[in-house]
């Protein structure tokens, strides 16, 4: 069903226009080198119907909130890059999807730039406390529900998003953080309309929202769910980014913005006579102040004659989507029978998850051979094990990317953990060519449950992507917490180049289906040849080296399913699986953007100038 809301970012992109026509482009940024006359054409309709597809010039940005995207474009009409445009998207990201993302949380941020022709990664995911060790979801020797402990000050890591939106833009950025913090400000102060997804997700959190008094305050106005079309404000929030705004990040990191978040994490804001046992966690000042956004080199691997780029650990997005299309690489996807190509891809999903979860955690911390994961050698190893006349059975046993042998096993499989599947991700371009896919998030849907008081945002609840405790004893865990340790993450923002030009970049939300999304888009447009909103729209399937691969309704519901299961496979229905979305370059220089048509509501796909 497609959103309509009021484009509140109207207001803010006419209070931009002076201040960003007559910024000084950031020293060394990409801008710098880019003198040219800014875009005047900052016209913003008052009301924006969510579209999946535009195609146009000047730059585009997708997301899945049409608020979100007008603020991304409102920054590129006046001249910013991709990077400005993607931190003005996702600040208002924090307003309209706040049980998505926010500056509670953190992510990954894939870059390209145009004119070096290189692609840079921003790590600005959460990290335990520094007192954290492997029993930190651990009671009486025996780990903590799962939601006892979503909903608790220990799930709390140390947020990253407000880092890595200050370390892009002085790395890469052509404005200052006050500047792009600005439509997103003016959003928070102004409002957005309720639309039936965000209702339905207040809803599904109302318990637990109740029982915290800055939370309900927030998001159950007047003590009840808010109504779809009503005007949602968050004034605490639009204060909040003009403290940042003014002051910088070091409000949050070493600041009363801070010293507000260490407090709520370490004294829990429950009403009083709430049944609900919430845990304090041990978030210090110290923890924040110690806080950095790692600058790596993205992974990389060669697929049909094009490059593709994706995170490195801490997440596991660019060593699974690597290992899976190396895997894919042997077969002519293109040529196959639909039912030939899903059992391919399910296994290579398969296989890739089996070695994910013995040998990706924080490299900090953990041994994670990214070139073995990564290379084609290792690949080819594991791809042996695919028959075309049988499925493989789960939990499958690791392979060693070190000393890979055809076939061969590195001790016992073990099942993959649960990972909350509430993100969002979005994808900016600019005129000069340069490329963003970035992916955000605070977890769960609704985090921790836990809004500061009087700041405007949830807190994440991050560090239950940590494993509570080994699946199988027997068998390593990367993914155990640790002290300053980051957990493991599926998100996979990811940009493909041919001959070191942009093609595409695309990710998505969904927890650990975000590898399978991002790799099943992938293979959907450039072997199946599906236009790109059509690869995002297609219906998915998720297997994760599980006893059940998940099915979207269209593949559930289909023959498909039936002609799989004759080989062995074994299935479980999910009514919606991530919410991609994705730019490419046209041959002719021009920018398609496409988002989804249905899931989370529809996207938000848009260009600065239609063609």
């Amino acid at each position: 069903m497609t959103r309509v809301r009021r484009l509140i970012v109207l207001g803010a992109a006419a209070a931009l226009a002076g201040s960003l026509l007559a910024a000084p482009a950031a020293a060394g940024s990409a801008a710098t080198a880019r003198p040219g006359p800014v875009d005047r054409d900052r016209t913003i309709t008052a009301t924006q119907e969510k579209t999946p597809v535009a195609v146009g010039h000047g730059g585009a940005v997708s997301s899945v909130d049409p608020d979100a995207s007008a603020a991304g474009i409102a920054v590129l009409r006046n001249g910013g890059n991709a990077v400005d445009a993607a931190v003005a998207t996702a600040a208002a990201l924090g307003v309209t999807e706040p049980y998505s993302a926010g500056i509670g949380g953190g992510g990954y941020l894939v870059s390209y730039d145009a004119r070096t022709r290189t692609v840079r990664t921003l790590d600005g995911r959460e990290t335990a406390p520094r007192s954290a060790g492997k029993d930190l979801f651990l009671e009486n020797g025996k780990p903590l529900p799962f939601e006892d402990a979503v909903t608790s000050g220990l799930s709390v890591g140390t947020p990253g998003t407000a880092a890595t939106w200050d370390t892009a833009l002085r790395k890469w950025g052509s404005r200052p953080l006050r500047q792009v913090l600005r439509p997103a400000q003016r959003l928070a102060a102004d409002g957005f309309t309720v639309d039936r997804t965000f209702r339905q997700q207040t809803a599904d959190n109302e318990a637990r929202f109740r029982d915290f008094p800055a939370t309900a305050r927030l998001y159950l106005p007047g003590g009840k769910l808010p109504v779809v079309g009503s005007t949602m404000k968050n004034p605490d929030l639009a204060r909040t980014y003009g403290e940042l705004a003014d002051h910088g990040v070091g409000a949050l990191y070493d600041g009363a913005l801070g010293r507000d978040i260490v407090r709520t994490v370490r004294t829990p804001p429950v009403r009083t006579g709430a049944p609900r046992h919430v845990r304090p966690g041990d978030l210090t000042a110290d923890d924040l102040r110690g806080y950095r956004v790692r600058s790596q080199a993205p992974t990389r691997t060669r697929y049909r004659g094009l490059d593709v780029y994706g995170m490195a650990p801490s997440s596991s997005g660019g060593t699974s989507v690597a290992e899976a299309l190396n895997i894919l690489e042997r077969s002519d996807l293109s040529r196959l029978s639909e039912r030939q190509y899903l059992h391919r891809y399910i296994e290579a999903a398969r296989i890739a998850f089996a070695d994910r979860g013995r040998w990706v955690g924080d490299p900090t911390q953990e041994d994670v051979p990214v070139k073995g994961l990564t290379s084609q050698r290792f690949a080819d190893a594991r791809a042996c094990l695919i028959h075309d006349d049988k499925a493989l059975t789960s939990p499958l046993a690791p392979g060693d990317p070190r000393h890979p042998g055809r076939c061969a096993a590195a001790g016992r499989g073990a099942p993959t953990t649960y990972e909350g599947e509430n993100t969002t991700h979005l994808t900016v371009a600019d005129k000069w060519g340069d490329v963003v896919a970035y992916t955000l998030t605070i977890e769960q849907t609704g985090g921790s449950g836990i809004v500061v008081p009087h700041r405007g945002f949830l807190l994440n609840n991050e560090l239950t992507d940590f494993s509570f405790a080994p699946a199988d004893p027997a068998v390593h865990d990367p993914n155990l917490p640790g002290p300053g340790k980051r957990p493991r993450s599926s998100m996979s923002p990811t940009i493909v180049l041919r001959h070191g030009r942009p093609v595409l970049a695309l990710g998505s939300p969904g927890g650990a289906t975000i590898i399978t999304t991002v790799l099943q888009t992938l293979v959907n447009h450039l072997d199946r040849g599906m236009p790109l909103v059509d690869a995002i729209a297609a219906p998915r399937a998720s297997q994760r080296n599980a006893a059940r691969t998940e099915l979207e309704p269209g593949l559930w519901n289909s023959p498909l399913r039936r002609q799989l299961e004759a080989l062995g496979h074994a299935f479980k229905e999910n009514p919606e699986i991530g919410a991609a979305t994705g730019v490419q370059r046209l041959p002719d220089g021009r920018w398609l953007a496409a988002a989804e048509k249905v899931r989370r509501g529809g996207g938000s796909a848009r260009v600065v100038h239609r063609s």
